[in-house]
């Protein structure tokens, strides 16, 4: 596949998931990304575990979460609390393109690592600084992490079943959608660069973030003047669009349109529904959401899951499964459309889920497994012109390793 990001240098300094996202879809893209890790512990990710993948004799496992968002980088450990450490990461930023960071506001200050004392020695540097609650305002100081800004974010008020406890997403959403919005931030200041020659600095907010993706659910508040009601697997604004239960299983139904929903009336035996006024649109049904699934439920269990699933393929009604995550990598359209990828490192085989980007065909996923760590910084720094005595200085005072 060809790179559209080739010759683009990324000093990565972020930490955990939203800002290493971010890293990994830029080394996807075929940028160089630097992460620099501290020498002892790195990424705080590579020891969230288990489940751990590891070679064997065990010298060296890692969580299978830093292994999400880690590939396609080199790894550069360093410490950046010595003034030794320090001056390498600048002596790295005068040749990058981008910084991605994650520290609470004013953190790289202190150690003159922060975006306006590194654009000084390089004014083309675009920075991306990923913090809980932004650079400016009350919270600004805060530590923010992705299941509390979920909660914080309104998110959670709209999870879970009526009766029952908001509820978090099953994945650290809020840091995912970041780190993709750090990627837009990013190729939008480089194209802005390209036309002025000028770096500049994206503050990105988790809270921010979690608050734009609110999509529909925010409008239906703001219009309405009223928090929005959970539904747990309903829809807020659509009728039928929700997970329903059959004789051994349960699906999930996603009727769009008026259109579909006669086919379905009709698949059930029951086509004057899509003529009757109380449910022929989709404002009626919504209107009349308790009565029209108190009909449909008992229906659908009268025969079994699959049963219902191969009817409704075959009436052009949208539905599907709700599959467990060994069932999603066995599924025939996921396996056809390579989701599933292994990267190798050494001997060892990396697991990972491919970048689902394709350019004229081709994935847009790193064929370069995920580091150990301090796996490249010998090789990065003799690049910078140090020698191997120099390297061994610096390992045995503990700034790298």
């Amino acid at each position: 596949m060809s790179e559209p990001l080739a010759g683009i240098v990324v000093l990565d300094l972020s930490r955990v998931l939203a800002g290493p996202w971010a890293g990994q879809l830029l080394a996807d893209l075929g940028a160089r990304v630097i992460k620099v890790e501290h020498p002892l512990r790195g990424d705080d990710t590579r020891g969230w575990g288990p489940p751990w993948l590891a070679e064997e004799d065990d010298a060296e496992r890692v969580a299978a979460y830093f292994l999400c968002a880690n590939r396609g980088k080199q790894s550069l450990a360093v410490d950046i609390a010595t003034e030794a450490g320090q001056e390498l990461v600048r002596e790295l930023a005068k040749g990058a393109d981008i910084l991605l960071e994650n520290f609470k506001v004013g953190g790289l200050a202190r150690y003159g690592l922060d975006y306006p004392s590194l654009k000084a020695i390089n004014p083309r540097l675009i920075g991306c600084s990923v913090t809980g609650f932004g650079q400016d305002g009350p919270y600004a100081h805060r530590a923010g992490y992705d299941f509390m800004i979920q909660a914080m974010g309104g998110l959670m008020s709209l999870s879970g079943e009526p009766d029952g406890m908001p509820m978090k997403t099953g994945v650290a959403i809020t840091d995912v959608m970041t780190g993709l919005y750090a990627t837009v931030g990013v190729l939008a200041a480089l194209q802005e660069r390209a036309r002025t020659g000028r770096g500049q600095h994206i503050d990105l907010a988790l809270l921010d973030v979690q608050v734009a993706t609110l999509a529909n659910q925010a409008l239906n508040a703001l219009v309405e003047g009223r928090s929005p009601e959970r539904h747990g697997n309903a829809h807020p604004n659509i009728v039928p669009y929700q997970a329903f239960a059959c004789a051994n299983g349960h699906l999930v139904l996603t009727v769009g349109n008026d259109a579909q929903f006669a086919r379905f009336a009709d698949m059930l035996g029951h086509p004057e529904w899509a003529e009757d006024p109380a449910y022929a649109t989709n404002g009626a049904r919504v209107g009349n959401r308790e009565v029209l699934v108190s009909l449909i439920q008992p229906i659908l269990l009268e025969r079994d899951r699959d049963d219902w699933l191969a009817e409704m393929e075959a009436r052009g009604i949208p539905a599907g499964p709700i599959n467990t995550l060994t069932e999603v990598f066995d599924d025939p359209q996921v396996r056809h459309r390579g989701l599933h990828r292994t990267l190798q490192r050494d001997a060892l085989e990396v697991p990972q889920v491919a970048n689902p980007l394709r350019f004229d065909g081709e994935s847009a996923t790193s064929e370069v497994a995920p580091p150990r760590l301090g796996q490249d910084s010998d090789d990065i720094l003799a690049e910078m012109g140090l020698s191997r005595d120099d390297i061994a200085k610096l390992r045995k005072a503990g700034v790298v390793r």
